[in-house]
């Protein structure tokens, strides 16, 4: 579905990405994690270019992204992307967020859009809040509502950059169990995040990243269980550990 070849990004004389090669398959649900700094939200940013490359090529469906002539709103209309900030918009209703884009870029009537969103309100629990404004909501409301509105447009793909790390603690559940129902469901997932027990029950794969580069890749059970790279053999023994502070 989404190919990376010899993907490098630089932020001035910083290489955020190093030589990245990766295929994500239909179906599949990847978790991306690493340290504090290694290049995992770089790396999930530039599936949609909200993140330029400055060598490499990368292709979603056979196209590559950077092409000339690419429609980018079109583009990025294929793509589910939730972010760590919830970023609504803070003028619109619940309902409102999940039916502009639908409505705008795919040509809902409000009719169709208003009964689409209704249902993936009704689907992450928060059918009752569609007249609400998001300022009214928690932190995890707001975060299922921002899924609401990604799976609003149907996306093929659906990408989650640390969804949970802006949440409280007693919130963060209430998120992972959308998520751990759009697995089900055969969404192919990319997901960002440092809930090691989430990735250890829904990922198909591991990406381990360190410095830019992708140091392991392995399913769950050997990642967590028989890590091979001695990089991703520390990170494991300090998220173990009853002193560390997390990455």
């Amino acid at each position: 579905m989404i190919e990376l070849q010899n993907v490098n990004k630089w932020y001035g004389s910083y290489h955020a990405l190093v030589d990245i090669d990766e295929t994500i398959h239909r179906g599949e649900v990847v978790v991306v994690c690493g340290p504090s700094g290694s290049g995992k939200s770089t790396l999930i940013r530039t599936f949609n270019r909200l993140e330029p490359i400055q060598s490499g090529r990368i292709l979603f469906e056979g196209k590559d992204i950077h092409a000339p002539g690419t429609d980018v709103n079109v583009f990025r209309s294929r793509i589910g992307f939730v972010f760590q900030q919830f970023n609504l918009f803070p003028h619109l209703t619940v309902l409102q967020n999940c039916t502009m884009a639908p409505m705008q870029l795919r040509g809902l009537t409000r009719k169709e859009a208003d009964e689409r969103a209704m249902a993936l309100l009704q689907r992450v629990g928060l059918a009752n809040k569609a007249n609400a404004w998001p300022s009214e909501l928690s932190g995890g409301q707001q975060q299922r509502v921002a899924i609401a509105r990604a799976l609003a447009m149907q996306p093929p793909l659906m990408l989650f950059d640390e969804p949970t790390s802006a949440l409280d603690p007693e919130m963060v559940g209430e998120v992972l169990l959308v998520m751990r129902d759009l697995t089900r469901d055969g969404m192919t997932m990319v997901c960002v995040t440092h809930e090691m027990g989430f990735a250890r029950e829904v990922a198909d794969r591991v990406l381990f990243m360190d410095e830019g580069k992708v140091l392991e890749r392995a399913t769950p059970d050997d990642f967590f269980n028989r890590p091979q790279h001695p990089r991703a053999q520390q990170f494991l023994s300090d998220i173990r550990s009853p002193f560390a502070r997390g990455a």
